[in-house]
């Protein structure tokens, strides 16, 4: 890891080991394509300003992302999500710099045009500029791309997403840092489960019938996945963003704030938290997967395919390797140098004391 510039870290550069008990090395033999194709449609749309911004822009590195949490997708269609992760990249950088004054009202103006361009072709709710005609461009292939279920996946996950982006701006410009409850009950909308998720089925071909997919125990284990992303994305990204003020929302700021003790005190009970609702993840995926039908085995796959694949993208990301707030440039092959391990740093399999949380291991079979 590279060592870092400026104010010393929280939390340190050392992360806990990882339990994450699924193949974590898988990676689709169409990754380097998928990232040359997706930067020539980035520069076609002159996305960024400047050579800087366009380096960190890259440095998301969205390919490497969708070809580790989808392993064995079509191509195309994971192009569609790749170019989707660079403009998502660019909104939420967006949404996370400049004034507090008018954030919010400007976040959920910007959402409800967002969203309606997703859904109607060329509304015209949008000013005109190159982000403008990258984002009409991806809507009107996406719209073509998916079928009307699919699209309808997509354009729910976005909403909820915008939702949680909001949520989290409105609490930063109230000086408020949320319980550990109400943080757990909205990572999941936050860090775009359903966003993402769309794009997991609709490139791996998996079609779950509705009745299925939004049963209590598969909504439940969607969510578990969606927390334990957002829970790892927050540690990866801590020191990419302790430099904000006020401090940023994530799960490390949040547990310190519960138990009244610094981040590097709290980033053990953290990754505990983590790992609980790793212990159920499992134990809820098995016991569904005793009974699935093709479709929702399928899924039960790919959401394993997530967890893994997102820690290692993690990893090696020069977006939070090589942070900005501590680099002038991305900084080519860094890399936290992340161990794993074999068994949940808390080995309890009762459920956690998170009431939000809690119907979790409702689901599970006695």
């Amino acid at each position: 890891m590279t060592s870092e510039h400026g104010h010393p870290s929280r939390i340190g550069w050392r992360l806990p080991a990882f339990y994450c008990p699924f193949d974590e090395q898988l990676i689709h033999p169409k990754a380097d394509e998928l990232e040359q194709r997706a930067v020539e449609w980035l520069d076609s749309f002159a996305l960024y300003p400047d050579a800087t911004e366009r380096a960190w822009g890259l440095a998301t590195r969205s390919a490497d992302f969708t070809s580790r949490i989808i392993p064995y997708g079509d191509v195309e269609l994971m192009l569609l999500f790749v170019e989707w992760n660079y403009w998502a990249f660019a909104v939420d950088d967006w949404q996370n710099a400049g004034s507090a004054a008018s954030r919010s009202a400007d976040i959920a103006d910007h959402a409800v045009r967002l969203a309606r361009t997703l859904e109607i072709p060329r509304p015209g709710m949008l000013p005109a500029g190159r982000h403008t005609a990258a984002l009409e461009d991806l809507a009107a292939r996406t719209r073509t791309a998916l079928s009307p279920y699919q699209l309808r996946r997509f354009t729910e996950g976005t909403r909820d997403w915008l939702l949680g982006e909001g949520w989290q701006t409105s609490n930063s410009e109230r000086g408020v840092m949320p319980s550990l409850n109400d943080f757990a009950a909205v990572r999941m909308s936050i860090n775009g489960t359903g966003f993402t998720l769309a794009w997991c089925e609709a490139a791996n071909g998996i079609h779950v019938p509705p009745d299925e997919m939004y049963a209590a125990p598969v909504r439940a284990l969607t969510d578990a996945a969606g927390f334990i992303v957002g829970c790892d994305n927050d540690i990866f990204s801590y020191n990419k963003e302790d430099h904000q003020e006020p401090w940023e929302q994530n799960l490390i700021n949040v547990v310190a704030q519960e138990l009244d003790c610094t981040p590097a005190q709290a980033l053990p009970a953290a990754v505990a938290i983590r790992d609980r609702a790793m212990t159920l993840f499992i134990t809820l995926r098995e016991q569904l997967a005793r009974k699935a039908g093709k479709e929702l085995g399928r899924y039960l796959v790919a959401l394993g395919h997530w967890l893994a694949g997102n820690v290692q993208y993690h990893n090696v990301a020069p977006r939070y390797a090589s942070p900005r707030n501590r680099h002038e440039l991305p900084v080519d092959g860094a890399s936290y140098g992340i161990t794993w391990r074999d068994t949940p740093s808390d080995p309890s399999i009762e459920p956690l004391p998170v009431p939000a949380l809690a119907w979790w291991w409702q689901q599970l079979e006695d």
